[in-house]
């Protein structure tokens, strides 16, 4: 009986080519999206002449730091890194304690209207008013060259407050009937007893938030015409698509000897590294909360 059952567990040589194929599919991917970023990072850690040259693949020749010494301290950038980090902060901080509290106030069933607020917002998530009454919105509220314009739009997603009400459902209703036998009112049972519990995804759609506006890049370009209050993925942009020296783009002294390509690294390198520092250490969080929008139907 054990040998049956050994033998039923071993694999075809159908499964076993299908498995390899598909780890060679992995590889080739991991290849693929890994080549171009090493890249960007060996040009940024470059010497100009080798990079000129173009003998610089996916490991730096002539090592020096002199690209980031510029970008870090150029004043654009810095500007424009502030007004990311702002967008970043406030912004993820208004949105999770907006979505929370709907959340709770939707999960709860005590609410007047509760079905068609809950109606309204699945509506905001199949149709959207377009791009022109949008913009016509956002200037009449007076929003226009303002950071508020980056954040306030986007204040409360309809997606992670539907994840957050499905996980304040799971939370029996025994330990909120609790605190109110202690005298706890509603506030205090959110604070003390529903946000604890509901750590895991809460961390999940703050990761969300961070990710959304720190990559904010579209409304940026539609909202914001004065330069100082660009963010950083415009800037970065602009250092990109740039066909004029990138030098005189963040106002360096063209005598230093950096090539654009690796200016243009630097840059890339410095917006993008604080969301891969964050992200490995909320990655469970992350893949926790791709699962509970999975199942929240």
């Amino acid at each position: 009986m054990g040998t049956r059952r050994h033998m039923m567990r071993l694999r075809t040589k159908g499964e076993i080519v299908f498995e390899w194929c598909n780890v060679l599919l992995l590889c080739i991917g991991i290849v693929v999206c890994l080549v171009p970023v090493l890249n960007v990072v060996a040009k940024s850690f470059s010497a100009e002449a080798n990079v000129v040259a173009g003998d610089v693949f996916i490991w730096p020749v002539g090592f020096n730091v002199d690209a980031y010494s510029i970008v870090l301290g150029s004043q654009k950038f810095i500007s424009s890194f502030a007004n990311s980090v702002f967008i970043t902060v406030v912004g993820t901080l208004l949105n999770v304690t907006l979505t929370v509290c709907t959340g709770y106030a939707l999960s709860r069933g005590r609410l007047r209207g509760q079905k068609v607020i809950m109606l309204l917002y699945v509506f905001t998530m199949l149709f959207s008013a377009g791009l022109i009454p949008t913009y016509l919105v956002i200037k009449q509220l007076g929003l226009l060259d303002t950071l508020w314009a980056l954040i306030l739009p986007t204040l409360v997603s309809p997606f992670n407050m539907i994840i957050v009400r499905l996980y304040f459902y799971t939370i029996p209703d025994s330990l909120e009937e609790s605190g109110r036998i202690d005298g706890a009112g509603n506030l205090r049972i959110l604070l003390h007893i529903m946000i604890p519990l509901a750590m895991p995804v809460i961390a999940t759609i703050a990761l969300f938030c961070a990710v959304e506006y720190w990559n904010s890049y579209f409304d940026a370009l539609m909202y914001i015409n004065n330069y100082k209050l660009l963010p950083l993925q415009v800037f970065l942009r602009e250092m990109i698509m740039s066909a004029s020296d990138a030098a005189n783009n963040i106002d360096i002294l063209s005598q230093m000897h950096v090539s654009q390509e690796s200016i243009r690294g630097a840059t890339v390198v410095a917006a993008t590294l604080p969301i891969v520092i964050v992200y490995p250490f909320l990655q469970r969080y992350f893949v926790k909360g791709i699962a509970l929008g999975a199942v929240k139907g």
